[in-house]
């Protein structure tokens, strides 16, 4: 099954970051963001992966040309002309770097991809969030309603405080600091979709996450997959710095390891 990483934005809240390097490059843990999204499809055996490209798209395709030396040794003999691979991990991975257009949005360039993407199912995220999904039961789970769409819904990181303000508007009557104190969900990417889905999209300049899902909400053909466990987007230099602590203290809580129980949602609205 095809997984399709959209990696074509501009990344303008990482532009510390993103005036060199498109921001699925961003290292987190000593390698890119993107690299730690394939990572956590691969634990569950899936490897096909077509990345979305856009902004700076030739920097992409020049790391995963080269990415066979990236996660090994090499060996170079000067002498006999040589160079050979030291393995020092498998990943037996097929990816496919296609610059779907530098302005396009992201319904745009899933579009662009109809002629990769074929008859079958295929899976979608973004190159810029980890979390420690169960992929095989977000597709069983897809698989056992018969839709077009499914979404996995995500409770947002808690951000800020919370205060609860007295009648007269001014007294603070309680001061919690950032507890999620209600059960909010949001879009976390990881998506399933059939190749239906791509009717909804009309070109290059329309988001995914407006008019196409919104209507095929409204068709009753979108559907939520309920995550519980981790979750967290890198939307700032601030996100950056606390998913590269997390990889410091050890594996990070995206991994399979620390796989938490995910259940389904009634009908996406």
């Amino acid at each position: 099954m095809k997984i399709i990483l959209l990696a074509g934005g501009l990344g303008s809240r990482l532009a510390e970051e993103t005036t060199r390097i498109p921001k699925p490059m961003v290292e987190v843990g000593g390698k890119p963001i993107i690299v730690h999204v394939m990572d956590i499809y691969n634990q569950f055996g899936y490897s096909d992966f077509i990345v979305a490209a856009g902004y700076k798209s030739i920097l992409l395709k020049q790391y995963f040309s080269n990415f066979h030396l990236v996660i090994n040794d090499i060996t170079v003999s000067p002498a006999l002309g040589s160079c050979a691979l030291t393995p020092l991990m498998t990943r037996d991975w097929r990816i496919s770097v296609v610059d779907t257009g530098a302005k396009t949005m992201t319904g745009g360039r899933l579009k662009r991809l109809r002629d990769w993407i074929g008859d079958e199912t295929f899976m979608v995220t973004y190159s810029d969030g980890v979390g420690n999904i169960d992929i095989d039961a977000l597709l069983a789970f897809h698989r056992s309603h018969g839709k077009l769409a499914t979404v996995t819904a995500v409770q947002p990181p808690a951000r800020f405080g919370n205060l609860e303000l007295a009648e007269d508007g001014a007294r603070v009557s309680e001061f919690t600091e950032k507890v999620q104190k209600h059960e909010t969900w949001i879009n976390g990417g990881f998506f399933v979709f059939e190749p239906g889905v791509l009717d909804y999209i009309p070109g290059d300049e329309e988001p995914l996450e407006q008019a196409p899902l919104t209507d095929i909400a409204r068709d009753g053909e979108l559907m939520a997959f309920k995550h519980y466990g981790f979750w967290h987007p890198m939307d700032t230099i601030r996100d950056r710095q606390y998913l590269d602590g997390l990889c410091e203290d050890g594996i990070p809580p995206w991994t399979a390891v620390a796989r938490p129980r995910s259940e389904a949602l009634e009908p996406a609205e």
